[in-house]
């Protein structure tokens, strides 16, 4: 029997985030519908609303029935459905086929469409819009949304309302079912009904790692919170003097974008409304730098001196014809309230220097970002402007540590329950190539390497219990040198060449002195599209290097643009399309969306099909075990191993090894011949660990 299935649950409001999720304390299971596909009967159990409550356990029974009959469970987001099931209680271990997840696929990475004002917007794959765009007939209004901006909770409801909305979803996903039943059985949508498969099977590994949990040391995530409040203010209080140095008596926010474009650039728009506008037509360098210096106007150091109006005081008092002040003062317009003015000086203020080029501007005048930076870094240190480099350090940093306190450390902080478990949310839904995105915190931005101190609140449910991280060895090289069949990068791979140090090496024989780790960021970016724009002299040398040293990579990415530009759209090796609509052949005989063209099928095959089904075949291993996995990281798998099963875990990670051509060629019957490498590290915690 096939089933379509729904809940309906209470929501908890915590630390400023809206919690929706079984493992708050305060939630609870309001509601479940179920209708057969076939006949389309529908059956509504009610759990805990404060018109009705399961007190003899009879609705309980009654659904188990159904699941128990069940062939295949049809849901419209199963990620947050099956754990409401299974911490309810409930069994189900049968197949799913989520409409979502479904229509995800369908999409083929094209996830923006046109609005009826001809704007654009991203796709939205929620129950209604996936009906909309089929003509559906989709009961449901607003009125549920209208119970909660009055306060109320989902089992405040009215019960009567509740249950249509229910029974409104139910009959919906029914009907998309059947709907994408019929889009997949056209021909241009067949390689597609594997990819779809495999996505049903890797959302219930995902659903039950969240159900999983990871395990965290709440003493440990105060101690790297206080580090790096500690760091964060020691860098804070250094770059407001230099900035006083550098700009004057300017008063700067360090965390305001446009202040700090100042700071770097030492200009400003003149226009802020008309700014980014203004740079959609220019194509050439000069076109660019004219631009440029006709709109901004340059930032001059200043001086200080006492607002004469209102002598420092920051106020004035009006006064009455008759010579008496009013009694209550008024903001001084002058100084605008702030007891001073400013005098422009003659000289320069800020660093000056000159942004590349036009992808550099931002609305708040030119950008900040960590890669700029690291870039003006780059030409800092070439040109020996210390004193330049240093501030440019300290500024990326704080960009980082101010990151990592709100992203992870507070992220954390919040969605970490009770009993001190966090449950890590991923999904395949959001980004365009099917690589995991993830959510509550997103632990997919976590920079990569074993020194974030925030891995070591992560440790055992299990006492005497370890952490390991599985990690696959360079992936996205393997995988385009795969793809390319580039011989020179098979012969690298089979041979162990060291690739960082021959990236470092390049761009040092150009003349920048660059570390093997400082050459990390550099040594994989063309496979994703970057180019040498916008880099050094240096940097940009192995940019074209890499063209010409790996042809066959340069030839496969050539291959791809015209494939996009006659199908529109590429179809990867394992059957996943990416649409790439309105394609054209630009007047250098490029591809419009080049570098998009270049970057999806080598992150889709390595991050969005290889490892999803290394990450379900590893969890198939650990099933009948204790130890369990919690966590996935980019291309890395996290498993919470209990104390007596360590030789068992390091064992099975050692036969995936043996296995891993063999499970890509089960799952996408794909015949790799380059090597892939699981390489595994335990420890204590996520960050103290070492090679297995």
């Amino acid at each position: 029997m096939e089933l379509v299935l729904d809940v309906e649950n209470t929501v908890t409001h915590r630390g400023g985030k809206m919690h929706l999720d079984p493992f708050e304390e305060t939630n609870k299971l309001v509601q479940v519908g179920v209708q057969e596909v076939i006949s389309g009967s529908q059956d509504i159990y009610n759990f805990d609303h404060v018109e009705a409550h399961d007190y003899d356990g009879s609705q309980a029974k009654q659904l188990q029935s159904k699941l128990d009959a069940a062939t295949l469970l049809i849901l419209h987001n199963a990620q947050h459905d099956m754990p409401w099931l299974w911490e309810s209680g409930f069994k189900y271990s049968g197949p799913i086929y989520d409409t979502m997840l479904a229509e995800y696929v369908l999409m083929r990475g094209n996830h923006i469409e046109m609005t009826p004002t001809g704007s654009f917007k991203k796709k939205s794959i929620s129950l209604a819009n996936c009906a909309l765009r089929r003509n559906l007939d989709f009961q449901k209004d607003d009125t549920l949304k209208t119970y909660f901006k009055d306060g109320y909770n989902t089992n405040e409801i009215p019960l009567k309302e509740l249950t249509y909305y229910l029974q409104c979803d139910l009959s919906t996903t029914r009907a998309l079912y059947v709907a994408l039943q019929e889009d997949y059985s056209k021909p241009e949508s067949e390689s597609l009904i594997n990819i779809r498969d495999i996505s049903f099977k890797v959302c219930l590994s995902l659903s039950r790692m969240y159900s999983s949990g990871l395990k965290v040391d709440l003493e440990a995530l105060e101690s790297v919170r206080t580090e790096f409040e500690t760091e964060k203010a020691d860098i804070e209080e250094r770059l407001q003097a230099k900035v006083r140095k550098l700009m004057g008596d300017t008063p700067v926010n360090l965390n305001s974008p446009a202040q700090m474009s100042e700071v770097v650039y030492s200009c400003k728009p003149i226009d802020k409304k008309e700014w980014v506008q203004l740079f959609d037509f220019t194509k050439t360098d000069k076109e660019y730098k004219d631009a440029v210096k006709a709109n901004t106007t340059y930032i001059r150091k200043t001086s200080a001196f006492t607002c004469p109006d209102c002598k420092g005081n920051g106020f004035v008092y009006k006064v009455r014809k008759d010579g008496t002040k009013y009694a209550r003062p008024n903001k001084c317009k002058d100084c605008d309230s702030r007891g001073y003015q400013l005098k422009n000086s003659n000289e320069l203020a800020g660093l000056g220097f000159m942004p590349p080029n036009k992808k550099w501007v931002s609305a708040n005048g030119f950008s900040t970002g960590k890669d700029n930076l690291s870039t003006l870094m780059t030409t800092a240190k070439a040109n020996n402007m210390t004193s330049a480099l240093d501030f440019l350090k300290d500024l990326k940093r704080l960009s980082a540590i101010s990151s990592y306190l709100s992203s992870f450390v507070e992220g954390i902080s919040v969605f970490t329950k009770k009993d001190g478990y966090l449950h890590v949310g991923l999904t395949q839904h959001i980004t365009s190539t099917g690589r995991f995105s993830g959510r509550n915190p997103n632990m997919q931005n976590m920079p990569r390497g074993g020194t974030f101190p925030v891995k070591k609140v992560f440790v055992s449910r299990w006492e005497g219990g370890s952490i390991m991280e599985a990690d696959f060895a360079q992936l996205e090289f393997r995988v385009a040198a795969f793809l390319s069949q580039d011989t020179l990068a098979i012969s690298e791979i089979a041979s162990g060449f060291d690739v960082h140090s021959y990236t470092a090496k390049v761009i040092s024989d150009a003349g920048q002195a660059t570390t093997r780790q400082e050459a990390k960021e550099h040594t994989f970016a063309p496979l994703f599209g970057a180019t040498g724009y916008g880099r050094t002299p240096a940097e940009a040398s192995y940019y074209h290097q890499f063209i010409e040293k790996y042809d066959g990579i340069a030839k496969w990415h050539k291959k791809l643009g015209d494939e996009a530009v006659r199908f529109q759209k590429i179809t990867n090796v394992g059957g996943r399309q990416y649409a790439f609509p309105n394609t054209e052949r630009r007047p250098n005989g490029l591809p419009t969306n080049f570098t998009m063209i270049k970057n999806y099928p080598v992150q889709g095959f390595a991050t969005g099909d290889v490892v999803p089904v290394v990450l379900v075949e590893l969890e198939n291993r650990l099933m009948p075990m204790r130890s369990t996995l919690v966590n996935s990281v980019h291309d890395s798998m996290v498993i919470d191993i209990h104390p007596y099963e360590k030789d068992q875990v390091i064992e099975i990670i050692n036969s995936m090894n043996m296995d891993l051509h063999q499970i890509i060629y089960d799952y996408y019957k794909v015949k790799m011949n380059v090597p892939l490498l699981l390489e595994a590290k335990i420890g204590p915690n996520w960050l103290d660990t070492h090679d297995v």
